[in-house]
């Protein structure tokens, strides 16, 4: 807030002079009995009835002013709470002497908190208003909002200052509304299916549960480094080998890697895992949890996406090999030779580590040439084992995994196999990605000797799944940016100057 902005400054003296008139220009004492939502159900009636008003109902409705209309006599305001908007009218002759020449015209303003009581009554226009004969001042703003017919346009404002965003921008709310719903009929969707909710430690001794560059902090007290949480799967598998059957966390996890559209450094997941269970079994339980979705928010089979149109009552599987030739147009004899994907990736201008092995090589090609072509949701299926150092290995072909990652509108929205439990082999792969973080690969997994210590009192058969519900309710809500889902993304500090400019801009 800059207090030599002299806007702000008209705003604190009108406080200062409020209060010298004994009222209280930050009240607590509202008497709000019915949200605008629920006022403009209970008078819907009122509208189609000869007599256009009803004086013997009385309410008292609360909100911030979102626009004013002053004229002589009498004034239309119209106030928004979180359930909606109103318009009220406001007369001279209704109000305590002078209040309205002396208080409301001079005093109330466009962004100020008020409290109003009066009955219901609809204008010429046939607009369902509330007639005001009582009005009391709740909070007073001492930052001017935007002006309200071209609101926030610039998107940096609109992160950085959600709270601005969310004020002018009814839209928004309902964005955040449905992400809320999301994670709400997420855990009773996994609940009621028998899973335990259980929560794992978010500061890891050893970065591991996903290839990613951890953030680093230092415990104090014990004088050591800790590393935020990459994923909690580590931990929800020794809660397998204790005995826990089905466990799910929704979690949030950290990965010091770079922005963009779908990447933020802090995002939101649930991850399960379920004992006696193969990836099959999850991919049909994730079918099931997006129809219960969809059921719940009432949402049609057939999306808008980013001027494309996904039809989630059409769910296809395809091994990642495959894919690479079918929908990638990778010819067949390049894909299971190493040194013809590099050539194949130079000649196309793609930068690659040449030091990369056979199975992080087709991974570089499906990122390239099939990625984005999965519009409709899709089980990309058979990972090679070099991609998916936790994921069991396939029983008919050792050098692939028992994993899926589903995509959706090109992107990947889960990630799935079948665990792998036996301790030697997982104490090999570690080993093999110790081997990879040497040739250069800085978001291969570390070892963690103890998970394989505690793979080794054995662990039932088991499958285990993230979904990442940010990108998910990108998807629902057809937003581009992943910042368009997080109340407070990250963003690069402006400079002070910078910030200075942008809130003269606003004003």
């Amino acid at each position: 807030m800059n207090l030599d902005n002299k806007f702000i400054q008209q705003r604190i003296e009108k406080v200062e002079l409020l209060r010298s008139n004994g009222i209280n220009p930050y009240a607590n004492d509202s008497k709000r009995n019915t949200t605008i939502s629920k006022y403009l159900n209970v008078n819907a009636d009122i509208v189609h009835k000869e007599n256009k008003r009803d004086e013997h109902r009385h309410y008292r409705v609360a909100g911030r002013i979102k626009l004013l209309r002053i004229m002589g006599k009498a004034s239309f305001v119209n106030i928004e709470d979180e359930s909606g908007s109103l318009q009220v009218y406001v007369a001279r002759d209704n109000l305590p002497e002078d209040f309205y020449n002396e208080v409301f015209k001079k005093h109330i303003e466009v962004g100020d908190i008020i409290e109003v009581h009066g009955y219901p009554f609809v204008t010429g226009k046939g607009e369902l208003s509330l007639h005001v004969d009582d009005l009391k001042l709740l909070t007073k703003s001492i930052s001017p909002l935007p002006e309200k017919f071209h609101g926030i346009t610039d998107k940096e404002t609109r992160y950085r200052k959600r709270y601005l965003d969310l004020i002018m921008n009814s839209d928004v709310r309902k964005t955040f509304k449905t992400r809320s719903k999301v994670i709400s009929l997420t855990r009773h969707f996994f609940e009621e299916k028998g899973f335990l909710e259980v929560e794992t430690p978010m500061m890891h001794p050893i970065a591991g549960g996903a290839n990613a560059k951890p953030f680093v902090t230092h415990h104090n007290a014990l004088g050591i480094d800790r590393y935020l949480r990459i994923a909690p799967e580590l931990y929800l598998k020794r809660l397998i080998v204790g005995g826990f059957e089905a466990v799910f966390e929704i979690n949030r996890n950290f990965r010091n890697e770079g922005m963009d559209a779908t990447h933020n450094p802090e995002f939101t997941s649930i991850e399960f895992y379920w004992a006696y269970k193969t990836y099959k079994d999850l991919i049909a339980i994730t079918k099931e949890y997006f129809e219960y979705l969809f059921d719940h928010l009432d949402l049609p089979t057939i999306l808008p996406y980013n001027d494309m149109e996904v039809d989630f009552s059409k769910f296809s599987e395809i091994p990642l090999i495959e894919s690479l030739t079918t929908i990638g147009g990778v010819p067949a004899d390049i894909v299971n030779d190493k040194e013809k994907i590099v050539a194949y990736l130079k000649d196309r201008g793609i930068d690659v580590n040449e030091n990369l092995n056979l199975g992080l090589l087709q991974g570089e090609l499906f990122d390239e040439f099939v990625e984005a072509k999965l519009i409709n949701p899709t089980f990309i299926t058979e990972y090679p084992v070099e991609l998916s150092p936790l994921a069991r290995r396939s029983d008919e072909k050792p050098e692939l995994t028992e994993r899926f990652e589903l995509f959706i509108a090109g992107r990947e929205i889960a990630n799935a196999f079948s665990e792998l439990n036996d301790p030697i082999d997982q104490l090999e792969r570690f080993k093999g990605q110790m081997d990879a973080k040497e040739s250069g690969d800085d978001e291969a997994h570390e070892m963690d000797e103890d998970f394989v210590e505690a793979l080794s009192y054995g662990m039932a058969p088991t499958a285990g799944q993230g979904i990442g519900i940010d990108r998910l309710v990108m998807l629902l809500t057809n937003q581009h940016s992943i910042r368009d889902v997080l109340l407070f993304p990250a963003m690069k500090p402006l400079a002070k100057e910078e910030q200075n400019e942008n809130d003269e801009d606003k004003n």
